[in-house]
C-alpha cells in the first residue's frame, strides 16, 4: 500500500546521532522519553554528562556534565529528576533540579536501590525496587509514599513500565523475564494491576499495559479502561493476545463490555513481543470526544492499531528496520514517538484524510467506518452516512435518524434541510414532535449551529419559554446572531443584550446601550470590537443630567487608543457655558497630565479660569507642578492680582518684576522665599537681598541669614560677608557664619566668625570656638583678643594653649596682674605647660616664693623633664631641690627627678660614688654624661651600672683607662662588644688586647669569660694572636691546660693560621676531638694531617676514604685493607675500584667484602663494560642475601647474553621474584628472540609471544598466539607480517578480528592496497559482512573497494545495505570514482537532494530516470534547481517537460518559467502546464495563454481567461483583438475595453459589429449619463426602436426623464418610451411619501426635544432654588449678583477677559 493512503503515517523527525550522541549511548538504560516533549540522553564518555532535546528546538540540545545512573525530564516542564548509587552501598540518592531556575527542588536518599522509575503525572515520580513501589511528589517537603508491594509475578524481572490511570486510583507495573527453556527467545511478560482503594494486586500475564477512558451510551461517566497485550508459549503453541477490560464497573450504569483480539505476528517475527502501548484519544476543538484507538509497538518495530471500543484491528505495519525500544505519547499531535536502535526519532500520526476510507474500503468494516467518522469528526463517510440517514428517516426512526444527524462528522446533515425535513413530517397525536426530537438530540450532543439556534428560539418564543432561551445560552448550547437577538428582543431587552454581545452586532449593541443609558459600556464595548459611535452627541446628552458623570464620560474619551475623538477644547467649552467650572477643571487636570507642548492653550485656560475664581485651586495646580507650557507672564500678573505673590515670583523673569513683588514677605511663607532665592542668578539674588535689607533690616536679617545659609556656594561666600558687612551687621554676620564654620577651613571665616562673636557680646561662643576650632588664624587670633582685653581670659588662653604661645600668655596675664588666670591654667587648664610658665616667670624676674608655691600645687602633675630643662637652662636648678625630695619622698621612680637629684648631688660633691652605685632609677646615660667634663672616673661608674658600651669606651679612650676598660669588656662577655673593640678600625685595638693577655685574662677565673674572650678573638681573624694567647693557656700547665675546647681550638687554629705546627699538635695532645678535627683537616687540605689523626683513633674507614678519595692512591688503600682486613674497608675501596672501571677487580673486592648493596651499579658497569660472566658470579652471591626482582632480572638477562639458555629455563622453574615481563621486553629489544620466547611463553603473555614469533619467521605459531592475546594491536602486526610474507590465508584469520574494530579498519584497508593486494582486501571485507559485530564500517569499506576495483558490484552492495554504510564517505568515493547512478543513488538516501538532481542532469546518459528525477525534484531545497530542471528538459526530453512542470508547479516562479519557454521558442510545449496554473492568475502565465488562444482562435477559451483572470495587459490585448477578422474575438475586445474602464471604445466597438446589448450594458455600467444618451440617440438614428426601448429600462437610472420624452416625442415614438414612463411616476411618488412621513416625523421629534428641554430647565430652576451653589461664578455685569441657574446661554463674562461664547461650539480665543 502506498505511504500516502496508509490510516497511519510515520516520519523521521530528528536522529539522535546527528546531535552529537554516541551511538554507544542509545540504549534503553542511557535515552529516557517522558513525553512529547523533552528526550534526556545520559553519556558516560569522554566525561560524564547529560543531553536534553527539546523537541521543539532539537537542534539546540542542553548539555551539562551530570553525573548519574538516570535521568528523567518532566513531562511538561524543564525539571530534571536524576538518580546515582551511593558509592559503597545499594542506596540510591535522588535529586530533582529545575533547570530554568538553575535550583534544586528536592532530594531524597532511598534505602533500598530503586530499580525503575517513571514520571507518572507532572507532579509524581514512581519508584519501584526490588520489593515495592513508591511515589514521591515534587511539591512540597514530602518523601516517598510506599504504594504497594511487589508480586511474586515480579520476582527477578526486569521492569520496563509503570503507569496510572487519570484519576491515580489503578496503577499498573510491567515487568519482563527470560522465556522457558523450550523457547528462550520469546520473553515472558508479566503485570500487577493494584487498585488503590481496594489496596488488592493482581498478577497477570502481559508485556505491556496503558490505561484509557471510554463514554459508552447512556452512561454520563467515563468508564476507566486497561489495555494490556501478550504472548505466551503453552505446549508449543504461541499464543498473541489484546485485552481491553473495564476497572471499577459503575453499579446500576451500563458497563463497557470486556473485548479482546488477536495480535498476528508474522513469521518472521515469531518471537517479537509487545514493548509499549499507547492508548490515546484525539480531541479537536468540539468538546465531544471524537475516537479512541490502541496503538501496539513491538520490540522489532511491529505496529498494531485497533478500535478501543470494538478491539477490531485496523492496521498493521513495520515501521522501523531497527528494534524501538522507547515510545511516548505524541498528544499534541494525536499519535506517538519512537526511537530505534539506530537513534532515529519517529513521529507516528493518524492520517485523517484516508482513515475512514481505509477503513470502509480495505478492511470492508462499514460500521466501524462511521462510529471513526462521527467520534472523529472525520471525512471520508459522506455517502455511507447520507444513506443511513435516508433509510431511517424512510423508516419513521425519527430518533435514530436525528442522533445520526447530530453525530455526521463535520456537520454533514446539520443543515437547513434536515430541519426542514423534521418540520416536514406531520406531527403524531400524543407523541413528541420529530422536530423537537431531533432539537433535543442536538442539545444533548453539544452546541447549535446559528440555523438551529434560530429555528429552535423561533419554536422556543412561540411558545413564551423564554427560561429556556436563559439556560441555553449560560450552557452555551446556541450560536448567537443578530437575528436571534431580533427575535429574542420581543421578549426581553437584556437576554437580547447579551445576544447581540455574543453575536458582535455592534449597531444593535450601542443603540441598547444607549437605551439603558450606560454610556461607559458604550466606549468600553466599542473599544473591544472597534466601532465609532457619535461621542459628541452622547456626551451632550450626558451633561444635561449627570455633570459628573458627563465629566468621567469625557475622561473615559480622553483613555482611548487613538486619541480622544472630540477636541479637549470643545468639551471644555461645553462645560462652561453651563458654568460647570469645577468639572471642566477636573477634566482638564486629568486630560492635561502628561503635559505636552500642543496643550499650552488649555493650560493656560484653566489656570486663569482658576485664578479669578478660585485662586487657592490654582495654587494647588501650580503647586502640584504639573504644567510647564502656559503663557507664564499671563500667569504671573494673575497671580499677582490673586495675592499669590510666591507664584508670581516663579512666573515672572524681569527683575524690576522680581524686586516690586518680593518685598511682600509678610504675605510669602520665608521657606518657600528662600527655596526661591534658589532659582536666581548670583547677581539678581545679590539685589534682591540688598532691597530687603533696605527695606527692613529687623525684620527681613532672618531670611537673608537663611539665603545666605543655603547659597552660599552659589552666591559666593565673600559676596555674602560684603554684603553683611557693608550694613554693619554683625548679628546676621555671626548667624551666618555660624551655620558655616563646621563645614569651612577657611582661616578668614573662622577668625571673623570670632570677631563677630565677641563684638556682639557672645564669649562663650568665642570661647567654644577659640577650643574647638582648627582652622582660625592662631596669630591674628591671639593680637585681635589681647587688643579687646575680653574680661575672660579663657579665650585667649584656649588660643595660646593650642598654638604654643604659652610665653606671650604668661607675659600677658603677669603684666596685667592677672595671676588667678596663671594659678588656673597650670593647676586646671594645662599642668604640661607649667615649665614654659616657670621658665617666662623667672625671665619676668617674678618672686621665688610665688614660683616655688606654683610648682608645689602642681607637683606630681608637673613634667620634670621640661621643667629640669628651664631651670638648668637658667643655672637655677637648685630651685628645684624641695620638690625634686619632696617627690623622692612620696616614693617616685621618676628617672627624671633621680637624674636631676644626681646631677645637684654631683655639683655638690655629696658622696656622689654611693649615688651612683646604689641609686637604681637615674638614667646612667644622662648622669654620666653629665660628669664626663667633671670626673671622667665617676662617668666609668655611671655607664658600669647602665652598660652603656658605647660611652664608656668612649670615655675610657679619651682618657686612657685601658685596664678599666679591659676589665669591663671580659666581663660583659658580649659578642657585639668584643667585635666593636677588636674592629681594625679601632686605633685603641693594640693597647686593649695588651691588657687584656697580660691583666685582666689572667686575673680571670670564669671558663665561660676565658671562652667569649677566645670566640670573640676569632671572630675578629686574630689567628696569631689567638695562637699566642692559647698556647699560654694550654701549653704552660694553666688551669685550662688540658681542657678539651681549648685544644681542638689550638689544633684548628693552627690548621688555619699556621699549617706547619698542625702535626707537632697531633703528637702532643690527646684530648682533642679526632674525627670532628680530621674532617676539618680534610678540608684544609692537609691529607696527610688527617690520614694520621683517623689512623690515631682507629678510624679506618674514614683513613682508608682519605687514602681513595684525596691522596687517590688505589694502591695504598688495598695495602691498607689487607693491613686492617675489615668489610667496610673492602667496600670502600671495590667502589673506588668500580669508579675507575676496574671492574672485575671490583668485584672481587665486593666479593671479599661480601657487599651486595651496590648491585644495582655493578650491574650497570658491567653492561658497560660486557663481562657478564663476572656478573654472573656477583648476583649468585647477590641472591644469596637479598631477594630484588633487579637482581633476579639481571641474571636471567645475563644467562641470556652468554647464551645459556638451559640455565634460563632451569631459573625461571624455581623461585625467584624477577619481573619476566620487564625480561622479556628487554631480551626482544636486544634481539635475543630465542631466550624472549622462553620468557613470554612462560608468563602466557601472547601478545609479545606472537610478535617475537613473528621475528623468527614462524607464522602459524604466531597467529595462534594471537587468538590467545586477542588484542587489536596483535592482530595487526601478525596480519601484517603474514601480508608481506604472503601469508594470505593467515592474514585473512588475523584480519577478521581487526575489522570488526571501527578505529582499525582503515589502517588494514590501506595497507593491503600500499601492497596492490586488492583482491585479498574484498575476500577479507566480503567475509567480514557476515561477522555478528560488523559494524557499518566493513559495509562501507566493501562499497568503496567496489567503487574502485569492482563496480559491477556497487550498486547491489548499495541497495542490499544501505541503511548500514556511511553514505558521506561513499558519495566521495563515486564522485571521485564517476559512478554516476550509484552517485545519484546514495544522495537520496542521504536526502541530498540538490546534489542528486545536479548529477543526474550534469551525467544524464548514466544517471536519469524519469520516475526517480520527478520524486527528487520536488524534494530539492535550491530553487536554481528548479529551472536548471526546465532547461534541461527543455534540451533532453522536450516531450516529458509538462509531466515534469505539474510536479513542480507549486515551487517554481511561473513567470520565469514562461521566460525560458519564450526565449527558447517553444512556449506551445509548455500550454498543457500553464492551463494547470492559470488560477494563480500570473501575468506572464495568462498573456502567453492569451496569445496562444488568439493563434489558435479559440475565442471561447479566451474569453474564459480574460473572464476569469484579470493579470494581464488588457489594453493591448483589446487592440490587437480589435482588428481581428473573427466577430468573437473583437467582441472579447470589446468586453476587455469594458472592464478597463474605457467604456467610449467599448461601445463603439459594440455598435461597429452591431451587438447593441453589449453597448447598452456598457452603458448601463459605465454610470455615465452622456454616454446612455447619445446611445438613444444612435438608436433613434438608426431606427432601432426595440433597442431604444430596451435601452429605456437597461440604462434606467442614467437616463433623465425630460430627454427620454423629448426623444421619444420628437421622433413619434413615445409608445416605446410608455413603460419607462409609467416606472418613473410610480418611482417618484413612493419618495415624495417618504419625505412627507420623514419631515412629520421630525416635526414630532423636534416638539419632543423641546418639551424635554424645557422641563430640564425648569428641573434645574428647582434645584437652584433650594440648593446654594458648589462653585459661585465671579460677579458679572448685568447678572446683579450670584446666580443659581444654569439657563443658556450665560451673559458675556467681561470680569474674566473672555468674549461671549454661543451656546455650542468653540468661542473665539482671540483674548488668550
Amino acid at each position: 500500500m502506498a505511504a500516502a493512503n496508509a490510516p497511519i503515517s510515520m516520519r523521521e523527525v530528528l536522529t539522535l546521532p546527528s546531535l552529537g550522541i554516541n551511538p554507544q549511548f542509545i540504549t534503553f538504560t542511557h535515552v529516557t522519553m517522558e513525553s512529547e516533549k523533552y528526550i534526556c540522553v545520559r553519556e558516560t564518555s569522554p566525561q560524564n554528562s547529560v543531553v536534553i532535546v527539546d523537541m521543539n528546538m532539537p537542534m539546540q540540545p542542553l548539555r551539562r556534565p551530570i553525573t548519574a545512573d538516570s535521568a528523567l525530564m518532566n513531562p511538561n516542564s524543564r525539571i530534571l529528576a536524576l538518580k546515582a548509587q551511593l558509592p559503597g552501598s545499594t542506596h540510591d540518592h535522588l535529586q530533582i533540579f529545575n533547570i530554568e531556575m538553575k535550583a534544586k527542588m528536592k532530594s531524597h536518599q532511598m534505602h533500598e536501590q530503586v530499580v525503575f522509575w517513571k514520571w507518572i503525572t507532572t507532579k509524581m515520580l514512581g519508584l519501584v525496587t526490588q520489593t515495592s513501589v513508591f511515589h514521591w511528589s515534587i511539591e512540597g517537603d514530602s518523601e516517598p509514599v510506599k504504594m504497594f508491594d511487589r508480586t511474586t509475578n515480579l520476582t527477578n524481572n526486569q521492569i520496563i513500565n509503570y503507569r496510572c490511570d487519570p484519576s491515580e486510583k489503578w496503577l499498573v507495573l510491567v515487568g519482563i523475564a527470560p522465556g522457558s527453556a523450550e523457547r528462550p527467545q520469546l520473553v515472558k511478560g508479566n503485570m500487577q494491576l493494584f487498585s488503590v482503594d481496594q489496596q488488592r494486586s493482581q498478577a497477570l500475564e502481559a508485556h505491556a499495559a496503558s490505561f484509557a477512558s471510554f463514554k459508552v451510551a447512556s452512561n454520563e461517566n467515563p468508564s476507566i479502561l486497561i489495555c494490556f497485550a501478550s504472548k505466551t508459549h503453552n505446549a508449543g503453541q504461541v499464543t498473541s493476545k489484546l485485552h481491553v477490560i473495564e476497572l471499577g464497573a459503575q453499579p446500576g450504569k451500563p458497563g463497557f463490555a470486556k473485548k479482546q483480539a488477536d495480535l498476528f505476528f508474522p513469521p518472521d517475527f515469531a518471537d517479537d513481543f509487545p514493548v509499549a502501548m499507547q492508548g490515546f484519544r484525539m480531541i479537536f476543538f468540539q468538546i465531544s470526544q471524537k475516537y479512541s484507538l490502541i496503538y501496539v509497538i513491538t520490540k522489532l518495530g511491529l505496529l498494531f492499531v485497533y478500535d478501543l471500543e470494538t478491539a477490531a484491528a485496523v492496521y498493521r505495519n513495520r515501521i522501523s528496520p531497527d528494534p524501538i525500544f522507547l515510545t511516548s505519547e505524541a498528544l499534541s499531535v494525536g499519535g506517538f514517538y519512537a526511537i530505534n536502535r539506530r537513534g532515529q526519532v519517529l513521529l507516528a500520526v493518524v492520517n485523517e484524510a484516508t482513515l475512514v476510507p481505509f477503513v470502509s474500503g480495505q478492511l470492508n468494516n462499514l460500521e466501524l467506518a462511521v462510529n471513526l467518522a462521527k467520534r472523529g469528526n472525520l471525512p471520508g463517510a459522506e455517502n455511507l452516512v447520507v444513506q443511513r440517514f435516508q433509510e431511517l428517516f424512510s423508516q419513521t426512526k425519527y430518533k435514530e435518524a436525528a442522533e445520526l444527524a447530530a453525530e455526521s462528522p463535520q456537520g454533514l446533515l446539520r443543515t437547513p434541510e434536515t430541519v426542514a425535513k423534521f418540520q416536514s413530517v406531520p406531527v403524531q397525536a400524543g407523541q413528541t414532535p420529530p422536530l423537537l426530537q431531533y432539537f433535543g438530540t442536538l442539545l444533548t450532543k453539544g452546541k447549535l449551529n446559528i440555523f438551529e439556534s434560530l429555528e429552535l428560539s423561533r419554536l422556543v418564543v412561540n411558545q413564551n419559554k423564554k427560561n429556556l432561551l436563559e439556560n441555553w445560552l449560560a450552557e452555551d448550547k446556541l450560536e448567537c446572531s443578530e437575528e436571534l437577538g431580533d427575535l429574542v428582543k420581543t421578549v426581553d431587552n437584556d437576554l437580547a443584550l447579551k445576544i447581540y454581545i455574543k453575536a458582535r452586532a455592534t449597531p444593535k449593541v450601542v443603540a441598547a446601550f444607549a437605551e439603558r443609558r450606560e454610556f461607559d459600556k458604550i466606549l468600553i464595548y466599542s473599544k473591544q470590537v472597534g466601532y465609532t459611535p457619535d461621542y459628541l452627541f452622547l456626551l451632550q446628552t450626558i451633561l444635561r443630567s449627570d455633570p459628573q458623570g458627563a465629566v468621567n464620560f469625557a475622561l473615559m474619551m480622553s483613555q482611548m487608543e487613538g486619541g480622544c475623538p472630540i477636541d479637549y477644547n470643545t468639551i471644555t467649552d461645553l462645560f462652561l457655558q453651563r458654568n460647570m467650572i469645577r468639572e471642566a477643571t477636573a477634566f482638564l487636570l486629568d486630560v492635561l497630565k502628561p503635559n505636552l507642548p500642543e496643550h499650552a492653550f488649555l493650560q493656560t485656560k484653566v489656570l486663569e479660569i482658576n485664578l479669578v475664581t478660585f485662586p487657592n485651586v490654582a495654587d494647588a495646580i501650580l503647586a502640584n507642578g504639573m504644567f510647564s507650557h502656559y503663557d507664564r507672564p499671563r500667569i504671573a500678573q494673575l497671580c499677582e492680582k490673586a495675592g499669590l505673590y510666591m507664584r508670581a515670583l516663579q512666573h515672572y523673569s524681569e527683575l524690576p518684576d522680581i524686586k516690586r513683588v518680593i518685598v511682600n514677605t509678610h504675605a510669602i511663607e520665608p521657606q518657600a522665599l528662600v527655596e526661591f532665592f534658589g532659582t536666581l542668578s548670583k547677581e539678581w539674588a545679590l539685589e534682591c537681598m540688598k532691597d530687603l535689607l533696605l527695606v527692613n533690616l529687623r525684620g527681613n536679617l532672618q531670611i537673608i541669614v537663611q539665603v545666605a545659609k543655603e547659597y552660599c556656594e552659589q552666591l559666593g561666600l565673600d559676596a555674602c560677608i560684603k554684603i553683611f558687612e557693608q550694613f554693619r551687621s554683625y548679628e546676621g554676620l555671626y548667624f551666618f557664619l555660624g551655620s558655616y564654620l563646621s563645614s569651612s577651613e577657611d582661616p578668614e571665616i573662622h577668625f571673623k566668625y570670632i570677631e563677630a562673636a565677641a563684638k556682639t557680646g557672645q564669649i562663650k561662643e568665642v570661647e567654644r570656638v577659640t577650643r574647638e576650632s582648627n582652622f582660625y588664624d592662631p596669630e591674628k587670633t591671639k593680637n585681635f583678643l589681647m587688643e579687646a582685653k575680653l574680661p575672660d581670659a579663657r579665650p585667649l588662653i584656649n588660643v595660646c594653649d593650642r598654638h604654643g604661645f604659652v610665653p606671650d600668655l604668661t607675659h600677658y596675664l603677669y603684666t596685667n596682674n592677672m595671676l588667678r588666670y596663671i594659678e588656673g591654667y597650670v593647676q586646671k587648664v594645662n599642668p604640661g605647660n607649667a615649665p614654659l610658665v616657670v621658665g617666662q616667670l623667672l625671665d619676668d624676674e617674678c618672686p621665688e616664693d610665688f614660683i616655688k608655691g606654683l610648682i608645689l600645687s602642681v607637683r606630681s602633675l608637673l613634667p620634670v623633664e621640661p621643667l629640669v630643662e628651664q631651670c638648668e637652662k637658667r643655672n637655677r636648678l637648685r630651685l628645684l631641690t624641695q620638690f625634686l625630695e619632696h617627690l623622692v619622698s612620696e616614693g617616685s621612680q621618676d628617672v627624671h627627678v633621680h637624674n636631676a637629684l644626681g646631677k645637684i648631688i654631683i655639683d655638690s660633691n655629696n658622696n656622689p660614688e654611693h649615688f651612683l652605685t646604689t641609686n637604681p632609677y637615674y638614667d646612667s646615660r644622662v648622669v654620666g654624661k653629665y660628669c664626663e667634663k667633671r670626673d671622667p672616673t665617676l662617668a666609668v661608674v655611671a655607664y658600669r651600672r647602665g652598660q652603656c658600651d658605647d660611652e664608656l669606651i668612649s670615655v675610657t679612650n679619651r682618657n686612657s683607662l685601658f685596664k678599666l676598660q679591659a676589665r669591663y669588656v671580659v666581663e660583659r662577655m658580649d659578642g657585639d662588644l668584643w667585635a666593636k673593640v677588636l674592629e681594625p678600625e679601632n686605633e685603641y685595638r693594640r693597647q686593649l688586647i695588651d691588657q687584656v693577655v697580660s691583666t685582666a685574662l689572667p686575673e680571670c677565673k670564669s671558663p665561660e669569660q676565658v671562652s667569649a674572650a677566645v670566640k670573640a678573638f676569632m671572630t675578629a681573624d686574630l689567628p696569631h694572636e689567638l695562637i699566642e694567647l692559647l698556647e699560654k693557656i694550654v701549653l704552660q700547665n694553666s688551669a685550662f691546660s688540658g681542657n678539651f675546647n681549648l685544644q681542638n681550638l689550638l689544633i684548628l687554629t693552627a690548621i688555619k693560621a699556621d699549617p706547619s705546627r698542625v702535626m707537632d699538635y697531633i703528637n702532643r695532645l690527646d684530648n682533642f676531638d679526632g674525627p670532628a678535627v680530621g674532617e676539618v683537616a680534610v678540608e684544609a687540605q692537609l691529607f696527610e694531617e688527617a690520614f694520621a689523626i683517623f689512623k690515631k683513633f682507629n678510624l679506618n674507614v674514614q683513613a682508608v676514604n682519605v687514602l681513595l678519595d684525596n691522596i687517590r692512591s688505589i694502591e695504598r688503600a688495598v695495602e691498607f685493607a689487607f693491613r686492617v682486613e675489615e668489610d667496610a674497608v673492602w667496600s670502600q675501596v671495590a667502589k673506588a675500584q668500580l669508579r675507575e672501571g676496574l671492574v672485575s677487580d671490583a668485584i672481587e673486592s665486593f666479593i671479599r667484602a661480601d657487599d651486595s648493596t651496590q648491585f644495582l651499579d655493578v650491574i650497570r658497569a658491567s653492561e658497560d663494560a660486557n663481562v657478564y660472566h663476572d656478573l654472573v658470579k656477583y648476583l649468585l652471591m647477590v641472591r644469596q642475601k637479598v631477594k630484588e626482582p633487579k637482581v633476579d632480572s639481571e641474571l636471567i638477562y645475563a644467562y641470556a647474553k652468554i647464551d645459556r639458555l638451559g640455565d634460563i629455563e632451569e631459573f625461571i622453574l624455581m623461585p625467584n621474584v624477577a619481573n619476566l615481563q620487564n625480561v622479556g621486553d628487554r631480551l626482544y629489544d636486544a634481539e635475543l628472540y630465542e631466550a624472549a620466547k622462553i620468557i613470554f611463553a612462560f608468563i602466557s603473555n601472547w601478545a609479545k609471544l606472537a610478535s617475537t614469533l613473528v621475528k623468527l619467521k614462524q607464522f602459524q605459531g604466531a597467529v595462534d598466539a594471537a587468538r590467545k592475546a586477542n588484542s587489536s594491536k596483535t592482530w595487526k602486526e601478525v596480519c601484517f607480517a603474514c601480508v608481506d610474507a604472503e601469508e594470505f590465508r593467515l592474514a585473512q584469520i588475523c584480519g577478521l578480528n581487526i575489522i570488526i574494530q571501527v578505529d582499525d579498519l582503515e589502517e588494514v584497508s590501506d595497507y593491503y592496497q600500499n601492497r596492490g593486494c586488492f583482491n585479498e582486501l574484498i575476500s577479507l571485507m566480503e567475509s567480514g559482512l557476515g561477522l555478528e559485530r560488523a559494524h557499518m564500517g566493513i559495509f562501507t569499506e566493501l562499497g568503496v573497494l567496489y567503487a574502485r576495483y569492482r563496480s559491477e558490484k556497487l550498486m547491489e552492495h548499495i541497495k542490499l545495505f544501505s541503511t548500514r554504510l556511511n553514505i558521506p564517505k561513499l558519495i566521495r568515493v563515486c564522485d571521485e570514482q564517476q559512478h554516476w547512478k550509484e552517485l545519484t543513488y546514495l544522495y537520496i538516501l542521504y536526502d541530498e537532494f540538490d546534489n542528486a538532481a545536479t548529477t543526474i542532469m550534469n551525467h544524464s546518459p548514466d544517471a536519469w530516470d524519469q520516475m526517480q528525477f520527478k520524486d527528487v525534484a520536488v524534494k530539492v531545497a535550491n530553487v536554481e534547481l528548479y529551472y536548471k530542471a526546465v532547461h534541461f528538459y527543455l534540451q533532453e526530453h522536450p516531450d516529458l517537460i509538462n509531466d515534469m512542470l505539474n510536479v513542480l508547479a507549486l515551487r517554481v516562479d511561473h513567470t520565469r518559467v514562461v521566460d525560458i519557454l519564450r526565449k527558447a521558442g517553444h512556449l506551445h510545449l509548455i500550454k498543457p502546464y500553464m492551463v494547470a496554473v492559470q488560477s494563480n492568475n500570473v501575468a506572464a502565465v495568462n498573456e502567453a495563454l492569451n496569445e496562444i488562444y488568439v493563434e489558435e482562435e479559440d475565442y471561447e477559451r479566451l474569453r474564459e481567461s480574460v473572464d476569469m483572470h484579470d493579470n494581464f495587459d488588457q489594453i493591448g490585448l483589446a487592440q490587437k483583438l480589435e482588428k481581428h477578422e473573427l466577430l468573437e474575438m473583437r467582441r472579447i475586445a470589446a468586453y476587455i475595453y469594458k472592464k478597463a474602464g474605457r467604456w467610449k471604445q467599448s461601445i463603439a466597438l459594440s455598435k461597429r459589429d452591431n451587438l447593441y446589448k453589449d453597448a447598452m450594458e456598457t452603458c448601463s455600467q459605465s454610470g455615465d449619463r452622456e454616454l446612455s444618451e447619445e446611445l438613444l440617440i444612435y438608436f433613434i438614428e438608426q431606427g432601432k426602436k426595440e433597442c431604444f426601448a430596451s435601452c429605456l429600462f437597461v440604462c434606467y437610472d442614467l437616463i433623465r426623464p425630460d430627454v427620454a420624452l423629448e426623444l421619444a416625442w420628437m421622433n413619434n415614438i413615445i409608445d416605446f418610451a410608455f413603460p419607462y414612463l409609467l416606472q418613473f411616476i410610480r418611482e417618484y411618488t413612493g419618495k415624495v411619501d417618504g419625505l412627507i412621513k420623514d419631515k412629520i416625523e421630525t416635526h414630532n421629534e423636534a416638539k419632543a426635544k423641546e418639551k424635554e428641554e424645557k422641563e430640564m430647565v425648569a428641573q434645574q430652576n428647582m434645584y437652584a432654588q433650594l440648593l446654594p451653589l458648589a462653585l459661585p461664578a465671579p460677579p458679572m455685569p448685568g447678572m446683579g449678583g450670584v446666580s443659581g441657574g444654569f439657563a443658556p446661554p450665560p451673559p458675556p463674562m467681561a470680569g474674566m477677559g473672555m468674549p461671549p461664547m454661543p451656546p455650542f461650539g468653540v468661542p473665539p480665543m482671540g483674548s488668550y
